[in-house]
């Protein structure tokens, strides 16, 4: 308990410093402009591979507040709000990537219940909206004399599906500045109330059965490669187990067939495995590859000899995505700092295990978290996603005092 009212203490004699007291003030008092920056960016349509023209609106957000801002050869918005001063660097970053897209303007609308709707408007128009909100902030009242040069603002591509983290692999392994990045705090999505302290590991796979096809009538006989698909996924299923540690698989994309009246000469599909648990990943690697083996043993094995054509469907098997696992030890200064945050602001949040753009920094080694930007969402990744602003400024306040934390005990 001691503790506790030390680190709230020391958090409220850090947010009456001088600048950083009027920073906070910021999120209050400029909602109205935070809100239509959101609406503005989500208007953009940004599905994963093609963020260009949403990066070139951040790019031109950023530049617009002074700061020195650039897309690097991966794609991503790299924003140094004072300059680049040299040396390491704490980096603040959120996706810039959607599942769904906008079509039209009015797609991203306001309801009246003053929630905001439309593909991308949680996940991630929140986290977005908060690194303008940040770069506004450190803009409008200056804090580089705590130290607020060493932060980098990063809105990166690839979060999202098949972009397999692209952006952030390619910030933390290959950029100019990988070796300078001390700590990551991710902004994803909505809310505050969990910590993402854990990444959750996955791997994702694509298979494609092949067969010489035909008429519904006339070729009837020849194996099917919707036929043997369909044996691959209810042999899955019925033979996936869960307990501890926990995984999960999803089927998410089925594909293949020309007409109704005609045997498919192909057929595809896509698998999403996750788990607290590498060995566990490996484990469901191994049952899909049986799965699909099986399958072909059953679809060719009931085919008689056709004359004319090879009856037989073949399968390959393609990983196309691999998110490294990782944790965040309990005693690490960056968890420290937002914990003394979260008690100052009166926040209940929990530690998390998920799949963000933080497995990366995770996998490495590098301190990181993935956090919400505030406010109320749901429906992610569907139609009909949603996004409520409602007490906002409580988690900008969060993000902002949590670098300060940081910059007051970095070396």
């Amino acid at each position: 308990m001691a503790l506790l009212r030390r680190a709230i203490t020391d958090t409220a004699d850090l947010a009456a410093t001088d600048g950083l007291r009027q920073s906070l003030r910021f999120f209050s008092r400029e909602r109205a402009w935070i809100n239509a920056q959101h609406l503005e960016l989500c208007r953009i349509p940004a599905p994963t591979f093609f963020e260009q023209k949403r990066a070139e609106w951040m790019l031109e957000q950023f530049r617009s507040m002074g700061a020195d801002a650039k897309i690097d050869r991966a794609g991503n918005v790299i924003c140094f709000p004072y300059g680049d001063p040299g040396g390491s660097l704490i980096a603040v970053t959120a996706h810039l990537d959607t599942v769904l897209a906008p079509r039209q303007n009015d797609d991203i609308r306001i309801g009246p219940d003053g929630k905001f709707y439309g593909p991308g408007v949680a996940d991630n128009g929140a986290g977005l909206t908060g690194l303008l909100a940040l770069a506004r902030a450190l803009r409008d009242e200056p804090i580089d004399h705590l130290g607020a040069a060493r932060l980098v603002l990063c809105a990166n591509v690839g979060e999202e599906g098949e972009g397999n983290l692209s952006g952030m692999r390619y910030l933390c392994r290959q950029s100019s500045l990988a070796s300078r990045l001390s700590s990551f705090i991710v902004l994803d999505g909505p809310g505050t109330a969990h910590i993402t302290s854990k990444a959750l590991g996955s791997r994702r796979y694509e298979i494609v059965l092949t067969g010489p096809g035909g008429h519904s009538w006339a070729d009837f006989g020849v194996a099917n490669p919707i036929h043997a698909l369909s044996q691959v996924i209810a042999s899955f299923a019925s033979l996936f187990t869960n307990g501890e540690p926990r995984a999960s698989f999803n089927f998410g994309i089925i594909e293949g067939g020309a007409s109704i009246n005609s045997i498919p000469t192909e057929a595809r599909a896509k698998l999403d495995l996750r788990s607290e648990s590498t060995l566990r990943l490996d484990e469901l690697a191994e049952l899909l590859t049986d799965c699909v083996e099986r399958a072909l043993e059953i679809e060719n094995g009931r085919i008689p000899p056709f004359p004319g054509k090879p009856p037989r469907v073949t399968a390959k098997l393609r990983e196309i995505g691999f998110r490294p696992g990782g944790s965040l030890p309990s005693d690490s200064a960056l968890l420290a700092a937002i914990h003394s945050v979260d008690a100052y602001l009166g926040i209940r949040s929990l530690p998390d295990c998920a799949s963000t753009d933080a497995n990366i920094p995770l996998s490495l080694g590098l301190p990181a978290v993935s956090i919400g930007a505030g406010g109320q969402g749901g429906g992610a990744h569907t139609p009909t996603e949603w996004y409520h602003p409602e007490n906002r400024d409580l988690a900008l306040r969060r993000i902002l005092l949590t670098l300060a934390q940081l910059l007051r005990h970095a070396p």
